[in-house]
């Protein structure tokens, strides 16, 4: 089924999606990799704020390359989820509705994601340039320092993605499996 949703995105609608929904997202998501997770991690172990709000946001797990003249962003391709996924469960349960990235997660993320109501998208790897497309404002918000792994707010545009695990727990990667397997 083919859905548009608003980000940031409220738990009742990241409740009406479905594994293997098309999702086209308009609005503000914000993007965060490897090296910001570990650092807001820290930061939570602190007793600090977080650079941004968890509630009804979406994280995009992408590192850009440098824009092009006259684009807000160079390449937008996702990276491999799982390497935040000692992250994930903390910030699902400050409010994090939703993650974009690529290929499979843990059961404690995926535990998370019904606790939570929330949802995990994945975006198609080696598209970055076709996503970038999508993105019609990009701004680093925190982390600077970080490079390509700084917190970025980006303004996106009918952006793609497919729900891989909904709020059910229901996991598009393991019913494929099923459904396709050849006995």
């Amino acid at each position: 089924m083919e859905q548009h949703i608003q980000a940031p995105m409220s738990k009742e609608d990241a409740g009406k999606l479905k594994a293997g929904d098309y999702v086209y997202i308009t609005g503000t998501i914000y993007t965060a990799r490897d090296a910001a997770h570990k650092r807001m991690y820290e930061a939570l172990e602190r007793g600090e704020k977080l650079p941004l709000e968890m509630t009804d946001n979406i994280i995009y797990y992408m590192g850009p390359s440098p824009a092009r003249e006259g684009r807000p962003i160079g390449s937008a391709g996702p990276t491999t989820a799982s390497r935040m996924d000692k992250y994930a469960p903390t910030l699902l349960d400050m409010g994090l509705i939703g993650m974009i990235g690529k290929g499979k997660r843990t059961d404690a993320v995926r535990e998370a994601i019904v606790r939570n109501g929330a949802v995990y998208f994945a975006a198609v790897g080696g598209a970055g340039a076709l996503l970038s497309k999508s993105i019609t404002r990009s701004e680093v918000i925190a982390y600077d320092d970080l490079g390509t792994e700084a917190i970025r707010r980006l303004e996106v545009e009918n952006f793609p993605v497919i729900v891989v695990i909904d709020s059910s727990g229901h996991n598009l990667y393991e019913s494929a499996i099923e459904k396709y397997r050849i006995e």
